[in-house]
């Protein structure tokens, strides 16, 4: 059963999105308290510095925890449907994996819609993952990860490197993926009442935005329609209170269909990307050490 904690966040975030930050308002308004509001409420995580830097024209940052293994690294890609989040937004939840992983994370500003459509996420995250390889880092030693849109870019990311030519990565850790812009799944209608983060609106218009002309059921833009065969290994964490439930689970049920190793982690009352608020949620600090231990087990 959700702890009493989780449940009230629930009911609180249910508020603050209704009131605050739903998609009516403008995306400036959106990107605005995203990035520059609630980073201050989310305290930074002890123990790790924030180094900035540019990755052929993309910001990014390096969130380097005291104890990290400086020759293993996570490339994590934000949410926000593709047309928010930023390296401000996300930075504390990045941090906390970082931490939990014992290693560095590489955090990017990918291109966002609809100033830039499909595929500019994708190829910011591609460049992002050959600059690590360009330092050094070795592809056994990296973990591609991101939550919900980043999720599915990190995916996508990885076919694009795959069908290209690059050795892939140690595996790839999503959170609450988002890998159907069609906005398809059962669970979209299931569970809205139950989700307090997302509605089927709010996701169909950001998808339109990010897509422009192109095809929904491109394999780079929703990568339940890809072939997946030679991705690496892939933990998924998603929540039965989420309209995105089944796109992890469809997407788990390609993955094994091509041969991928899957790990389907599925929490009772969970909402979409609730990893977000560790520590102040125990199901959250619980996911994000489940995350770390996942890392850890690939680096071996």
């Amino acid at each position: 059963m959700p702890s009493v904690t989780s449940r009230v966040f629930k009911v609180v975030i249910r508020v603050v999105v209704n009131v605050f930050i739903n998609d009516y308002y403008p995306k400036r308004y959106l990107r605005f308290v995203y990035s520059s509001v609630l980073p201050l409420l989310s305290p930074e995580v002890p123990g790790v510095r924030c180094e900035a830097l540019n990755i052929s024209g993309i910001p990014a940052a390096w969130l380097i925890p005291d104890n990290a293994d400086e020759g293993q690294a996570i490339l994590f890609l934000h949410g926000g449907s593709y047309v928010i989040g930023s390296i401000k937004s996300h930075r504390d939840l990045a941090s906390q994996l970082a931490a939990a992983a014992r290693c560095r994370a590489l955090i990017v500003d990918y291109r966002l819609a609809p100033e830039n459509r499909f595929p500019a996420a994708v190829e910011d995250a591609a460049t992002s993952y050959k600059w690590l390889l360009s330092q050094g880092y070795e592809p056994e030693k990296i973990m591609v990860a991101g939550d919900s849109a980043g999720g599915g870019l990190a995916v996508a990311a990885l076919i694009s490197l795959r069908d290209s030519g690059h050795p892939m990565p140690a595996g790839a850790m999503l959170l609450s993926p988002w890998t159907d812009l069609e906005v398809t799944g059962g669970s979209v209608k299931s569970r809205a009442w139950r989700d307090p983060m997302l509605s089927a609106g709010a996701l169909r218009k950001d998808a339109a935005r990010y897509l422009g002309d192109a095809d929904a059921r491109d394999p780079l833009a929703s990568p339940i329609y890809a072939d997946l065969k030679g991705l690496p290994p892939l933990y998924i964490q998603a929540g039965t209170s989420e309209i995105l439930l089944d796109d992890a689970t469809r997407l788990a049920e390609r993955a094994e269909a091509d041969g991928v190793e899957v790990d389907l982690d599925i929490w009772p009352g969970m909402f979409h990307v609730w990893q977000f608020f560790s520590p102040f949620i125990p199901e959250s600090k619980k996911a994000i050490q489940e995350l770390g231990e996942f890392f850890q087990a690939q680096m071996i």
